[in-house]
């Protein structure tokens, strides 16, 4: 095997895409579509570029849905990906190809359902759905166009398909959406399972 050093213009290595809702000024719902999360327990954190509407949402009403889609709703995914929720949109935006869109939902095609703890909307299609608080948003100096978000899980929502016993996402039913360099993938054969994987 040998390795070249290389500098990729991209670097989205496969992570799963989640569609975060946020609180406009308004009361409605803004959707708007990520690729940079993990979660470790109940604190899921999450990057956000700070030229968007989720990031001005987020630092003025602290809550969000984390809404988790499968695999067969990339086309969706991929409507969202070229709007914004800010107007104007701002010119580095505007050159990227993005277009405002207030209604998200419409767009998309998706269906406001309301949470149980937060006040942005979930998305009903979406087989996963997490609601939660942001408990600290920090902007790290060498990328300064882009935030860290944490947030602490307070409801998590499973369409009832995925539910295995108590309290149990089964993996063979779950199969998330994956970013794999900008390209939409799901997943493929099980390989095995961590010694610690819930039987």
């Amino acid at each position: 095997m040998q390795h070249e050093v290389m500098t990729p213009s991209i670097l989205y290595y496969g992570t799963p895409v989640l569609l975060l809702s946020t609180l406009n000024e308004d009361g409605t719902t803004n959707l708007s579509p990520l690729s940079s999360s993990w979660a470790l327990g109940d604190c899921l954190v999450l990057g956000i570029g700070i030229q968007g509407k989720a990031f001005e949402n987020l630092s003025r009403h602290p809550e969000c849905v984390i809404n988790l889609p499968d695999a067969s709703m990339w086309e969706q995914v991929e409507v969202l990906g070229r709007y914004t929720g800010i107007y104007p949109v701002p010119v580095e935006k505007r050159k990227m190809g993005f277009e405002f869109c207030y209604n998200k939902f419409a767009a998309s095609g998706l269906t406001p359902q309301n949470s149980v703890q937060v006040e942005p909307d979930k998305i009903a299609e979406c087989p996963l759905q997490i609601e939660a608080a942001v408990q600290h948003i920090r902007i790290p100096e060498h990328t300064p166009f882009m935030a860290i978000v944490e947030v602490k899980t307070l409801k998590v929502h499973a369409h009832t398909r995925l539910i295995s016993g108590l309290n149990k996402i089964n993996p063979e039913k779950w199969n998330p959406l994956i970013y794999n360099f900008r390209h939409y993938y799901g997943l493929g054969e099980r390989h095995g399972e961590s010694f610690r994987a819930e039987k």
